[in-house]
């Protein structure tokens, strides 16, 4: 069966970015996407189809991404579709029998609407909840195209019921622990996320300026045309002298960062699911946590600390793990290992089949 996943950018590398690759290589399955900036770090085995690039400024990059999905017909090129992001699903219509991968409905227009709200002048506030208005309409009525739809958590899953009244499978995302090691619990702690506000990365540096004696290594970039650009260089204005913004690194580097870090630190509001605790635990190292979202799933009391978002609770937190980070090593290579390639590899295969099964018999 010929395959294809539709998946919105590819212009900064993130948790999502890294699932599809794996879903493309599992499946045989071509790429279609738009903005192809971080083609060059990604498997050259892996193969793209571009629709073309997006403009680089806040709204119009979202919407050239819904046009160009909604627009394009490889309904005769291939037998099964995948659609990831908050975008790519608006080719449901045209691609079937299909399945959406979802990180989660896009917050902006619902469960964060009005945080990001709070962030617009009051000019753009206005734009803002025309335009979301618009898409939320455009977003429920494509969903009626979708055949079956798989979240990425439960977390996700219950956004999903709430936002378009439909059920879930959950598919956790896949961590390769074959390629994660540990060498060493070096002298820093470690964040890697894009550079977004829902992220909290100011918090992370308002705990480490209170921690003279620690460092932080922040690495993760963003796309440009998101909504970060403001946002990120507001943090380069303000970091102390023992936190670095590393940018987007190599995979290379970032493993190395794994694996010589003292232990990772994710402050994302309510996160949909959130990768990187998994590999940092697959690399030995414990996981400072907030207790929200997605990372109640994975973070457990014997490979980390889940705590308030709050400065006081983040920073005892970390003073606690210092003292120790080695001892959580065993439990978070276990842990880790529960969310295998492997068990990814099995659980898609079997939702793809039933998909498909469920489609032909409709027909």
């Amino acid at each position: 069966m010929k395959s294809a996943i539709f998946h919105d950018y590819f212009g900064a590398i993130g948790g999502g970015e890294r699932v599809v690759i794996q879903m493309a290589k599992i499946l045989g399955a071509d790429i279609i996407t738009t903005d192809t900036e971080s083609l060059r770090k990604i498997d050259p085995d892996v193969k793209f189809i571009s629709l073309g690039p997006t403009p680089k400024y806040r709204g119009y990059k979202q919407v050239a991404a819904y046009w160009k999905f909604l627009r394009c017909d490889f309904s005769h090129d291939y037998d099964f579709f995948i659609f990831s992001g908050n975008w790519a699903h608006y080719a449901a219509e045209r691609h079937h029998p299909n399945l959406w991968y979802c990180h989660t409905p896009v917050r902006a227009f619902y469960d964060l609407y009005d945080v990001f709200l709070t962030r617009l002048d009051i000019l753009s506030r206005q734009e803002f909840r025309i335009w979301s208005m618009i898409q939320r309409r455009l977003d429920q009525q494509s969903i009626r195209y979708v055949n079956s739809l798989v979240a990425n958590s439960s977390n996700v899953r219950d956004r999903v019921r709430r936002t378009y009244g439909r059920d879930a499978e959950i598919i956790y995302p896949p961590v390769d622990t074959t390629r994660f090691f540990t060498k060493s619990y070096g002298d820093f702690w470690l964040s890697v996320n894009r550079i977004y506000p829902e992220k909290r990365i100011e918090l992370q540096i308002e705990v480490f300026r209170n921690l003279p004696d620690e460092k932080l290594v922040i690495a993760g970039g963003f796309a440009p045309g998101d909504h970060a650009t403001k946002y990120a260089a507001g943090l380069r204005q303000k970091l102390p002298p023992n936190v670095t913004l590393a940018g987007e690194v190599p995979e290379r580097e970032l493993l190395n960062l794994y694996a010589n870090c003292r232990g990772l630190i994710c402050t994302a509001m309510d996160e949909d699911f959130g990768l990187t605790p998994l590999e940092a635990m697959a690399s030995g190292k414990p996981v400072v946590a907030v207790n929200e979202g997605g990372f109640r799933e994975t973070v457990t009391p014997d490979t980390g600390m889940l705590v308030q978002p709050s400065q006081v609770n983040i920073v005892n937190a970390i003073k606690t793990l210092s003292r120790n980070p080695e001892s959580f090593k065993g439990a978070c290579l276990a842990r880790a290992l529960e969310f295998d390639l492997s068990h990814f590899r099995e659980r898609l295969n079997h939702v793809v089949e039933e998909t498909v099964s469920a489609y032909q018999g409709t027909l």
